[in-house]
């Protein structure tokens, strides 16, 4: 199992259009961000890889191509933001490829959008004509699941829903962990058959994984479900204080509290140079940068 950064800059990207400051200018590869997004890559039991995208933004073509996205199984949406989800076209390819369907996950208010700005995907049969669009098929995550933290199953991993919040938007986290019941009956089975079973392949290192970009704040009833996060990936903007974001001293505040193992801040503004701010950073906490593999 393996979390790839697809995306770690804000919603200009970086470098910016007509800025020529030190970071949109760096010779660092690491100062070079596309939108925030990210992929989750594993085996389920069968054998069979799965690929899990964190968001779907406007850049992701680019970002599919570059780490040589072969399949896309689900979407896991966290809010309906252009930079968020402006790529969700592009993903008629996998469709193409993998000849099969892709399950896409978003409350209520995202959905909406989705299905607004993509008319021509969801209402298919309205097009003038028959044009090649994704084949996709919805899940709204109600309000009463999130409230409750009913996890989605996903391949033998649950992934929760994290109430959080964008200044007054409410936006979904996502804690991915292992689903301890389908393991529990999967040893089961083996012990009592001849059949051999090939176990889900997780590194106890990286889940659970809690990922938590966009945001401003923690409501107090959400940090129970970050309790016992060993990979926190968390939004963080830049040190001047933003209305939607979390600075870097609030979310290196934030992650303190969680006591995650290591934790990655994201969607950062052109105002954080890579190398000087991870220099400044405490010890297990990182900016992500594109193309960053963790397991």
């Amino acid at each position: 199992m393996r979390f790839e950064f697809l995306g770690t800059g804000t919603s200009a990207g970086i470098p910016m259009i007509g800025c020529s400051c030190a970071v949109c200018t760096s010779d660092d590869p690491r100062d070079k961000r596309l939108r925030t997004a990210g992929v989750l890559r594993f085996n389920d039991a069968k054998g069979q890889e799965r690929v899990i995208l964190l968001d779907a933004g406007p850049d992701l073509r680019l970002q599919a191509l570059r780490s040589n996205l072969q399949r896309c199984d689900a979407i896991l949406f966290t809010h309906n933001h252009v930079d968020h989800i402006f790529g969700l076209d592009e993903v008629r390819r996998f469709n193409a490829v993998m000849k099969a369907p892709i399950d896409i996950y978003a409350d209520d208010h995202t959905m909406d959008s989705l299905q607004r700005v993509y008319k021509h995907i969801f209402e298919r049969d309205k097009n003038v004509n028959d044009s090649f669009v994704a084949t996709l098929i919805p899940h709204c995550v109600s309000d009463r699941d999130i409230r409750a933290g009913r996890p989605l199953d996903l391949f033998g991993l649950h992934a929760t829903p994290i109430p959080l919040l964008h200044g007054r938007l409410p936006v979904l986290g996502w804690r991915i962990e292992r689903d301890e019941e389908t393991e529990r009956r999967r040893d089961e089975s083996a012990a009592s058959s001849s059949t051999s079973f090939l176990r889900l392949s997780v590194s106890s290192s990286l889940l659970p994984l809690s990922y938590c970009t966009d945001i401003s704040a923690v409501p107090t009833d959400s940090w129970a479900r970050l309790a016992g996060t060993q990979t926190l990936i968390l939004d963080c903007l830049r040190e001047r204080k933003h209305p939607t974001h979390l600075t870097l001293d609030e979310a290196v505040h934030i992650a303190s509290e969680v006591g995650a193992a290591r934790t990655y801040f994201v969607h950062m503004a052109h105002e954080l140079p890579h190398a000087e701010t991870q220099a400044r950073l405490p010890e297990n906490m990182f900016l992500a940068y594109d193309g960053l593999v963790i397991e």
